[in-house]
Formats: C-alpha cells, sequence, structure tokens
C-alpha cells in the first residue's frame, strides 16, 4: 500500500553479473516522479589477468546480499511496512549469481510478507535511463559486458533493430584488458578508457566488423590480441615505430565505438528520431559519448547518458522498471520466479507506456 506520502515504493536487487546492487524508490502518483532513496553496490572484483566466474561471483553475492540490504533499507528512511513489492532480476545474465540473488529477494518477500515482481534485466536499463535523462523516445544504445543492443520503441514493446552476432562490446573490452593484464578495479573497461585517452599517436589497423544492423567484435579482438603479442615481443607498428598498450587502446576504442555510431545512426533514421539513450556499463566511456554526440549534432540530435551510479548495474533500475510494471497489474508468483541466462529485451510487454 501507499506510504504517508501516497507513494509506492519497491525494493529492487540486481546481482546478473559481478555487481551487486540494491536499491529503493518511490513513485509518486501525482507528479509521476521517480526518487531515488537509496542506491547500494558491492563489486566482486577478480585478480588483473582473470575475469569473474559464475561460482566465485555468486559466492560474493550470497556473502554480501544480506549487508547490502540493511545498508539500503537504512539509508533509504523507509520502514518494511511501507515497501510494495520486492523486485529482482530474471535474466538476462550469468546463471549461478542470478539465481544467488533471486533466492534473497525470495527470502525477502516471504520474510515481510511482499510480492515478487521479476525484472528484464536491459528493461530496467532503459527506464532508468528515461528517468534520469527526461529522454522521452529515443533509440537506445544497451552496451555492457553481456549485451550489445541498438533498440527503439513501438507498440508496447522494446524493439531490437540491430545486435551483436557474437560477444558484447564490453565483453570484447573486458577480455582484452585480460589480455594487457590491466587492473579490474574498479573496472577493466574504465582502466581502459584512461589508457585510452594516453595513445593516439598511430590508429592501428582492426578489423571493422558491421553486417548491415549488426556488430561483431570476436575478430577485433582477435586481432587486437595478435597485436598486444607482436607489442610485447618488441615489433614495431604499421609505421615502422613501437606502439604501447596505450595505442592499442586507443585503437580498440576508436574502432568499436565508431562501429556503434554507424548502427545507430542508421536506426534513428529508420524510426526518425533524433534522441540517442545510451545505457549500460560501457555507457559511462566518455569517449563513446563523445563520438554519439558528434553523430547527433550532425543530424540535429541529442545525446542522453548517465553517469556510473545508474550506468553501471544497479538495484535501483531493478526498483524501478518492477514497480512501473508492479502499478500495471503484474506479479510473479513465488513459483515462477525462475531465473534465465536468456531473456530478450523485446520478449517483455511493456504496458506502462502507450
Amino acid at each position: 500500500m501507499p506510504d504517508a506520502k501516497g507513494r509506492r515504493i519497491a525494493l529492487g536487487c540486481e546481482g546478473s553479473a559481478n555487481k551487486l546492487g540494491i536499491g529503493i524508490i518511490a513513485h509518486d502518483p501525482v507528479t509521476g516522479e521517480a526518487l531515488v532513496l537509496s542506491n547500494v553496490r558491492d563489486t566482486f572484483v577478480s585478480p588483473p589477468g582473470t575475469g569473474f566466474l559464475p561460482k566465485d561471483t555468486a559466492r560474493h553475492h550470497r556473502a554480501y546480499f544480506v549487508r547490502v540490504a540493511k545498508k539500503a533499507l537504512a539509508l533509504s528512511g523507509v520502514s518494511i511496512s511501507e515497501i510494495d513489492c520486492i523486485c529482482y532480476t530474471k535474466g538476462p545474465g550469468m546463471g549461478g549469481p542470478l539465481t544467488s540473488v533471486a533466492v534473497g529477494a525470495r527470502t525477502l518477500a516471504l520474510l515481510w510478507g511482499k510480492e515478487l515482481v521479476g525484472v528484464n534485466h536491459c528493461v530496467g536499463h532503459i527506464e532508468m535511463g528515461r528517468a534520469i535523462t527526461g529522454a522521452s523516445n529515443p533509440v537506445v544504445l544497451y552496451v555492457s559486458g553481456g549485451n550489445t543492443q541498438v533498440i527503439a520503441y513501438a507498440e508496447q514493446r522494446y524493439r531490437i533493430f540491430g545486435e551483436t552476432l557474437d560477444i558484447a562490446v564490453g565483453n570484447c573490452l573486458d577480455r582484452f584488458a585480460r589480455t594487457l593484464e590491466i587492473s579490474n578495479d574498479p573496472a577493466p573497461g574504465y582502466n581502459i578508457e584512461q589508457l585510452a585517452k594516453q595513445g593516439g599517436r598511430v590508429l592501428l589497423d582492426l578489423p571493422y566488423a558491421v553486417k548491415g544492423m549488426d556488430c561483431s567484435f570476436s575478430g577485433i579482438l582477435g586481432r587486437a590480441d595478435d597485436l598486444a603479442a607482436q607489442m610485447k615481443a618488441g615489433e614495431p607498428g604499421p609505421d615502422g615505430e613501437p606502439f604501447t598498450p596505450a595505442d592499442l587502446c586507443f585503437s580498440l576504442q576508436e574502432t568499436v565505438f565508431a562501429m556503434l555510431v554507424e548502427i545507430t545512426e542508421r536506426a534513428m533514421a529508420h524510426v526518425g528520431s533524433n534522441q540517442v539513450l545510451i545505457v549500460g556499463g560501457v555507457g559511462c566511456n566518455e569517449r563513446l559519448q563523445e563520438m554519439m554526440g558528434a553523430m547527433a549534432a550532425e543530424r540535429g540530435g541529442s545525446v542522453y547518458a548517465t553517469d556510473e551510479r545508474f550506468c553501471i548495474d544497479n538495484g535501483i533500475m531493478i526498483a524501478h522498471a518492477g514497480l512501473l510494471a508492479y502499478e500495471t497489474g503484474f506479479r510473479t508468483p513465488l513459483e515462477e520466479s525462475t531465473c534465465t541466462q536468456r531473456f530478450r529485451t523485446d520478449e517483455v510487454f511493456v504496458k506502462w507506456r502507450d
């Protein structure tokens, strides 16, 4: 039931990858405003040169779930009785971490006598991005470690216009960070971005793999790995001069981001939109925002993006999307509160939008 101020309140639990996030949000029924009450996150960081394994990540989420939930509740200033529903990430994501957080969400729902709402991770990113930036009906570029999609809304679905054919762009960057043995703290993609700012003396030749509205990143990663091996062996670059890890990071970013700008622009032309909303962890990258901004400006449009509080996986986006669905009457019965590693963005019926 609404709190003393007439607001609906939801607690959201996210854990599809290495970020465990729990957030609490309130919706004002009069103004329609979404108010972030708390947004707490704890990240599993693996050693340099390694990725995060599902079993280790799931163990982290189980170990930290209670303390993150307690902190989120304390910071929000609301009581358990004021919370209307518990929202959790149903998918897509890594099986072990998803299941760990789903069990935690079910436990809260049973302990507190609340209803559950399963949320599509991708839709959570989109709706949080729309709420924070005020973008009304943008073409969405969703770029993260597990997903790369160009999306536009039509007839109560988020339609996928283009996507990766193999690995996600964030996975490409993360895996190359492993090749260079770059630190995973705070995030491998962030550290690649900082290194790339020091490069630019030479743009190394990498495959440019755009196929219609889709992209492919595995071949680019393979070629970048080859160049890294040449660099470590002391071999010169194409201009006969030595090249550095910074040059490699710069070249990789410029190439993959140019591909993303191209397919996004094509989607904008197709749907007649002049707005681009960038969501997902890679959306924090300032160079991607800059390149997308230049393209949008040429079309008389604008780019919307959020900072790391909302770009990177978080519980508040799950709370927000879940509460939007809850307000339309959607519920997830306990016996159906499962997880799935494959949950397409366009499978969700977006009843809360016209």
